[in-house]
């Protein structure tokens, strides 16, 4: 067996631990350079846990969060969940039951591009968020969208099954 740049061993299992959590991107980009693509939008850290990581679920869907909510409500065995909301500040896409329902449902946190609803709840619950913002205002809920896509936010593939790595820095992933 033997110990990739960032010191997991090849065979081991995926699962983040808390560990893999409290990784600095500054310093895993450091190790691993090349390997990783950083997402250069300012997203707000905006959860309870500030370092997070996992594989990645993708969801694409605009102003609409009923594949969001379902998604959530499955278990995440420590996954990620990156929404493409296409950068939209008009609707929340995720609020503080769905927040609950991911930190029920054991995920390690989500990332959107696009706004969440209800941030002092979501500071207070041990799920890692990052968002581009906040809006009260609910979303759609026809269940629009796509869900374990290929996305491209700012440039950069998030592919599902891909590591994801966030803290208050950015957010890394494999490339």
């Amino acid at each position: 067996m033997t110990d990739s740049p960032a010191g997991t061993p090849d065979n081991a299992d995926t699962t983040p631990t808390a560990e893999s959590r409290s990784i600095n991107t500054a310093d895993l980009y450091d190790e691993r350079g090349e390997e990783l693509n950083s997402i250069g939008l300012q997203f707000q850290s905006l959860g309870g846990l500030t370092h997070f990581s996992g594989p990645v679920r993708t969801i694409r869907c605009l102003e609409d969060n009923a594949l969001v909510k379902s998604t959530l409500g499955t278990p995440g065995d420590g996954a990620v969940l990156v929404v493409d909301g296409a950068g939209s500040l008009r609707t929340a896409l995720m609020g503080d039951m769905i927040a609950a329902s991911a930190v029920a449902n054991g995920w390690a946190g989500v990332v959107i591009n696009g706004a969440i609803r209800d941030r002092e709840v979501l500071a207070d619950l041990p799920l890692g968020v990052k968002a581009l913002g906040s809006n009260p205002r609910k979303s759609a809920k026809t269940g629009a969208g796509e869900t374990d896509v290929d996305l491209e936010i700012d440039g950069v593939t998030v592919r599902p099954g891909a590591m994801i790595w966030c803290d208050p820095d950015g957010i890394l992933v494999e490339r």
